[in-house]
């Protein structure tokens, strides 16, 4: 028996736990302060374009002045997912805090959704009932507004490759952005030849973008919420992969999910004459598969339908 891992036996069921994180992908102290300053800069266009939608009685740029500020609250809950992220673990959350980013990333998936239903429905307004429009306010402000959104999108591209929350912050405002520059071509095309329809036509593209990009990003946020498999790992090969290593003559309640993005766990039973496994068990885990959070229980036989929370497809064929 080693007695490098907590081990524990209780009706001959040995319980052995070992914790060892992956901590990549994390977004940098310099971004979240450069956002916490862009979420101050995002509300107060929010404000200034919006006066100047009802002025110039433009809705898609009232449409982009609220899609600007539902981008300044996604700031506001990427930092504060971020923040809350970085707390450590205790006994009532004892997997700490990362999924906090996760569920940000989530609310700021539906607050883009809601915000493209809103110009959707604007957008149809506007062609079936068209108004004049003052092109030159409408110009002057998208500019000012394009410079900010575009700051603010850069600031959050670096991190989105590999943070869904940041991936969806980006979204937003790289949306505001091509929103705003095509405010900016509405408003050329009503002072240049008085075509005012474009106004809602350009409404209707954004809206089309955000809810296209919402709904491919909601399987990803669903999938990690519902401790799902993660995508590319595979049950089946793990569970061969490991009957491949001496003295393990069963696995069994396999569970792998993920905490947040990045950190994959799993929990299995192996059955074994000896403990000894495990540390070989860890081994292969992180070498060929790359998760790192592992809890194994050890069963001297295969007989353990008392401690079946779950059963994977395989479980079930097994007992048939």
């Amino acid at each position: 028996m080693t007695h490098q891992h907590t081990h524990h036996l209780q009706s001959h069921q040995g319980h052995i736990l070992s914790h060892t994180h992956c901590h990549h992908g994390n977004v940098s102290e310099k971004t979240v302060r450069y956002l916490s300053f862009s979420f101050v800069i995002n509300l107060a266009l929010s404000v200034v374009e919006l006066i100047a939608g009802l002025m110039a009685g433009s809705v898609a740029l009232v449409g982009d002045a609220l899609h600007n500020a539902s981008d300044a609250f996604s700031v506001f809950i990427a930092v504060f997912a971020y923040k809350i992220g970085l707390k450590k673990a205790d006994k009532r959350f004892t997997y700490g805090f990362k999924r906090a980013e996760v569920i940000g990333g989530f609310v700021n998936l539906i607050l883009l959704f809601i915000s493209g239903l809103y110009l959707l429905v604007e957008g149809i307004t506007k062609l079936i009932l068209p108004q004049n429009i003052d092109g030159m306010l409408i110009i002057w402000v998208s500019v000012g507004a394009v410079l900010i959104d575009g700051v603010t999108a850069w600031l959050s591209h670096k991190e989105s490759a590999h943070n869904g929350n940041m991936k969806m912050l980006f979204i937003h405002n790289l949306a505001d952005m091509l929103g705003s520059i095509g405010v900016i071509i509405s408003g050329l095309l009503i002072v240049l030849f008085g075509w005012i329809f474009t106004d809602g036509i350009i409404a209707l593209c954004i809206a089309g973008y955000m809810i296209g990009q919402a709904v491919i990003s909601f399987p990803n946020f669903v999938r990690i919420l519902m401790n799902a498999t993660p995508a590319g790992v595979d049950i089946d090969t793990i569970r061969t992969t490991l009957l491949q290593i001496p003295h393990v003559q069963d696995v069994h309640h396999i569970h792998v999910w993920c905490v947040n993005e990045h950190d994959i766990s799993l929990e299995c039973h192996v059955v074994s004459p000896s403990s000894t496994v495990v540390k070989t068990i860890q081994h292969v885990l992180k070498e060929q598969f790359n998760i790192a959070h592992v809890t194994i229980q050890i069963d001297t036989d295969t007989d353990c339908e008392t401690c079946c929370f779950s059963c994977n497809g395989h479980d079930k064929e097994e007992k048939k």
